[in-house]
């Protein structure tokens, strides 16, 4: 048993050390590495990565994620209302209903039965999407830090592929294939872990590429890059349905576009682990493995419910002594576990409310506008260059202008003061955009709340790259990771609660809706005052006195990008 242990820790010092001498890229020597250790099989073999590699083939993947964002949504409204008008005729044969047009110009459709049932089959797509990939974002996350992140990415893009070419057949042949099918699609997106954990993997190959004093930015440029096809991706859209005639070329373009990004992940894209990086990871997930008693797994143990959101623990760090966020370090602060819990809990809020509030607003607006498919389009459009503009241009020259600079000595520098300031006044921003929902009633207010919150946008970023702040750097993946399967949740619970209040109230008071996200908002407002900036760690091993080996937790069987 001696034998054994030694041979353990024998193990655990060499990958240590190896990990040392391949330390994620926040310190100025990261990527001192061979030249053949990134990107076998690529048709650049010798390219370093960086992220402008993956930059250009976002934009395009979400010039299609954005183009079809409400035309979809106009597909299931036809698509559910020819239903209702289906079953209608049914009980009263002797009452005709004009023929609803496939993602046209509907007005018989802008009435409060079908705007709720609307609402309430938008929310099943949803969860079904969202409770797939809360449970198989681990899964991924865990993979990319042993196989690459481009690979993973690119299962990803494949999931909302397939999922964008059922919804083209079922609107292709909606008298032969029934709506139902639909669910299949959101299946196929939700193993691939859909749009939260493509975010999640795209901040972590940032992180890989990046140094600290720079992530906020580069965050900001995938966000931007995200809503670049927000933006472009509808007014794509408008200009297409007007000149084909037809809602369903848009559909063909994002195929073509998603098609184009999963085969420059394959083929062009750098990867941004080294082998010898995930060469290291699965060995130390191999030796974890070892001390693990399968024995004590069963077959009930490995589906339970309650193992998606135990991850989440580690946003509770330990104070004073080892824990999974701080293995080898003497524990987090008080300051510091709070400033996590804090930064993490109000970027799961905030991406809820962005998740649950877009589908709704676009289903409002048609409802209370008489806007169709070509005005949703150009408002999205709208609301999206002004995020552009935010992550492209504000954040980066506030970044430039205001850079902090990390505590002398200090591996864990904490949120720089510039970081707190802009995650507060993008939660205001976007308390006022959420209130002018509330009291719009023409177009010019309409899109001048959407402007508002989409200022806000610059929020999202802004807080992850001060959580990544918050640990040792070859934490970031993990924390990351859980971070992100904050956000799979938010994607199940925002839209569900947002999506179900509305269909309750659209008869009544259909601003209801707004005047919980305020209310929410608020709340991530006053949670915000208690960030502190500059909290800050020097990291100091612990020393094991009989082996003379740094010493590891059992909770550190969790790779990176764990949730």
């Amino acid at each position: 048993m001696r034998s054994s242990t030694l041979v353990r820790d024998d193990s655990h010092a060499a990958i240590d050390s190896a990990l040392d001498r391949h330390a994620a890229p926040g310190d100025d020597d990261a990527y001192e590495v061979g030249d053949d250790d990134f990107s076998c099989g690529k048709l650049f073999p010798r390219a370093k990565p960086r992220i402008w590699w993956l930059l250009p083939f976002i934009m395009l993947f979400t010039v299609g994620f954005g183009g079809i964002a409400v035309p979809r949504v106009n597909i299931y409204l036809s698509l559910v209302c020819r239903d209702y008008f289906a079953d209608q005729s049914i009980q009263d044969p002797s009452i005709s209903y004009p023929p609803v047009s496939l993602g046209g110009d509907n007005p018989q459709c802008r009435i409060p039965a079908v705007q709720s049932q609307v609402a309430r089959f938008q929310l099943s797509l949803n969860l079904i999407v969202g409770l797939l990939s809360s449970w198989i974002s681990p899964k991924l996350g865990k993979l990319s830090d042993r196989r690459g992140r481009t690979r993973f990415i690119a299962l990803n893009a494949l999931g909302v592929l397939f999922n964008v070419a059922i919804i083209t057949l079922v609107a292709s042949y909606p008298d032969q294939i029934p709506k139902n099918v639909l669910f299949l699609g959101s299946v196929l997106e939700g193993l691939g872990g859909s749009f939260t954990t493509a975010m999640a993997l795209f901040q972590a190959y940032a992180s890989d590429c990046t140094r600290f004093e720079d992530r906020n930015a580069a965050f900001g440029l995938f966000q931007g890059a995200l809503f670049f096809g927000i933006a472009l991706g509808p007014t794509l859209a408008a200009i297409l349905i007007k000149a084909a005639g037809t809602i369903l070329i848009i559909f063909y373009v994002a195929m073509a576009l998603h098609a184009t990004f999963v085969l420059a992940l394959f083929f062009v894209v750098p990867e941004s682990l080294s082998p010898e990086r995930q060469r290291v990871a699965r060995e130390r997930y191999r030796i974890k493995s070892l001390n693990f008693d399968r024995s004590t797994r069963s077959w009930w143990k490995s589906f339970n419910p309650l193992k998606i959101v135990a991850p989440l623990s580690i946003l509770w760090p330990a104070v004073g002594r080892p824990s999974s966020l701080f293995p080898n370090s003497r524990g987090a602060t008080a300051a510091l576990r709070r400033n996590i819990l804090l930064l993490a809990s109000i970027d799961a809020v905030l991406f809820g409310i962005a998740m649950g509030a877009i589908e709704v607003i676009i289903i409002y607006t048609g409802f209370l506008l008489q806007w169709g498919s070509i005005e949703t389009s150009l408002f999205a459009s709208t609301i999206g260059v002004v995020r552009v503009f935010a992550l492209f241009i504000v954040l980066p020259l506030i970044t430039r202008l205001s850079r902090d600079k990390p505590i002398d000595g200090k591996s864990i520098p904490g949120a720089y003061s510039s970081e707190v300031i802009v995650i507060r006044a993008s939660i205001v921003l976007d308390i006022v955009g959420y209130m002018g929902y509330v009291f719009a009633r023409d177009s010019s207010s309409m899109v001048t709340s959407g402007i508002l919150t989409s200022l806000g946008a610059m929020g999202s970023p802004t807080l992850q790259s001060a959580l990544s702040k918050h640990v040792p750097q070859d934490r970031i993946g993990l924390l990351l990771g859980t971070s992100g399967l904050l956000h799979a949740l938010a994607r199940v619970v925002g839209p569900t609660i947002l999506g179900l209040i509305y269909s309750l109230t659209v008869a009544t008071f259909p601003q209801a809706v707004f005047v919980c996200l305020v209310s929410l908002v608020c709340l991530a407002f006053l949670a915000s005052l208690f960030i502190q900036a500059h909290v800050s760690l020097d990291e100091e091993p612990i020393a094991n006195p009989d082996a003379g080996t740094i010493q590891e937790t059992p909770d550190e069987r969790q790779p990176l990008l764990s949730r």
